[in-house]
């Protein structure tokens, strides 16, 4: 269905209150440095979690640095996540750095490695990305817990065009039932950003550590390489922009016409925006790629609203999932319906029976499955409708 989408607004907006949450409240009267603790959006610009970190900075006219937690092979990555993560925020950190923002790279989990980063800055408030993951809801209640007591713990939700939490306060069903929720809030939300100002005050405190950058994704990717890297995507905010708008080879500039007849065609992929990786890791806003494809509604109306319809309704309707269902990575969190089927034919005589080397390696009697094993494996993604 198309979304009834309504215009952004036309002028940049100030910063929603309703985008922010205090996790832990701080000092009544703040001094010290902001840390914009970063993590699901890997971005210098459009990123609404820096700005509501800048914004507080100001206020208490207080310095800003930025830090990344480099966690274990989180939830189990490999070099193919972890090396493209790593060139990213190698690139970031020169954006940053142009900014007059330092960038510090913290090793291990964020409750293990901030807590005496910050007392060490003597730091006033922790701004930190939203996900709606378990382990990282995890990480912010065990901060709660371990931040100096004059310490402020600030959640925004800079990933989704609209709040997790203010969508919706339950779980939804699915697209129908979320999409008229999320469509009434978007000429609040749907909105140009506010210039990123420039720090109110200069930084002068502990210097950024240097990071041999080769030898640390070279570290990284050795350890995690089962899954090697691809080579087809190149990382960071300008490859990100790029894939959207670029002269030669942008989905909105090249693309887009194609979007709404042929993006549940597999054989033809460039009908796709390529955009995934960039969304994954931050390294683009959602909220930017939507205001630039609606200034094209008017030539591509009906891409325009099919992809506005993957790009905001359909990726927040996910992060509900993640958000509300506790158990949405096993089978205990799908609906009823869904279990009670898997339980009615769990007797039935299977055809065929693999091993997971087999599913792995795409030796299965489905071609289709084969294609699309073979697809994730060399490629490192799967279209979509085969997904």
């Amino acid at each position: 269905m198309a979304p009834a989408v309504v215009a952004p607004a036309a002028t940049p907006a100030p910063f929603h209150p309703d985008r922010v949450r205090v996790l832990k409240p701080g000092s009544p009267c703040p001094s010290g440095p902001v840390v914009y603790w970063m993590f699901r959006d890997q971005r210098s610009a459009n990123n609404w979690a820096l700005i509501h970190a800048a914004a507080l900075a100001a206020r208490s006219h207080a310095p800003l640095a930025v830090a990344f937690c480099l966690s274990h092979r989180f939830l189990g990555a490999h070099a193919r996540q972890l090396g493209f993560m790593l060139r990213g925020l190698r690139l970031l950190r020169g954006r940053l750095a142009a900014l007059g923002l330092p960038f510090f790279l913290l090793r291990g989990d964020a409750p293990d490695a901030l807590p005496g980063f910050l007392s060490r800055l003597g730091a006033s408030a922790l701004v930190a990305d939203f996900s709606p993951l378990r382990p990282v809801r995890a990480w912010k209640d065990a901060l709660c817990e371990r931040l100096p007591a004059a310490v402020a713990l600030h959640e925004v939700d800079a990933h989704n065009v609209v709040p997790v939490w203010v969508a919706s306060g339950k779980l939804e069903y699915g697209a129908k039932t979320i999409r008229p929720k999320i469509h009434r809030l978007l000429t609040e939300y749907l909105v140009e950003f506010p210039q990123l100002p420039p720090p109110a005050v200069p930084w002068t405190g502990e210097a950024p550590p240097e990071i041999d950058w080769d030898e640390l994704i070279g570290e990284v990717v050795r350890e995690a390489g089962e899954v090697p890297e691809i080579g087809w995507c190149e990382p960071g905010e300008e490859a990100a922009m790029e894939a959207l708008m670029g002269r030669k080879d942008g989905f909105l500039t090249k693309t887009l016409k194609l979007y709404d007849s042929d993006r549940n065609d597999p054989v033809k992929p460039r009908a796709l925006s390529g955009l995934s990786p960039y969304l994954h890791f931050g390294q683009i806003s959602a909220q930017r790629c939507a205001l630039e494809a609606w200034k094209l509604r008017k030539s591509c109306r009906q891409s325009v609203d099919a992809f506005l319809e993957e790009l905001i309704v359909r990726r927040e309707l996910a992060d509900n999932f993640c958000y509300y269902q506790p158990h949405y990575d096993s089978l205990q969190g799908a609906w009823g319906w869904a279990r009670k089927t898997l339980m009615d034919h769990a007797a039935d005589k299977r055809e065929h029976i693999y091993t997971k080397e087999q599913l792995e390696k795409a030796e299965t009697a489905d071609p289709l499955w084969n294609a699309s094993q073979r697809e994730m494996v060399y490629h490192g993604k799967m279209h979509g409708f085969m997904r």
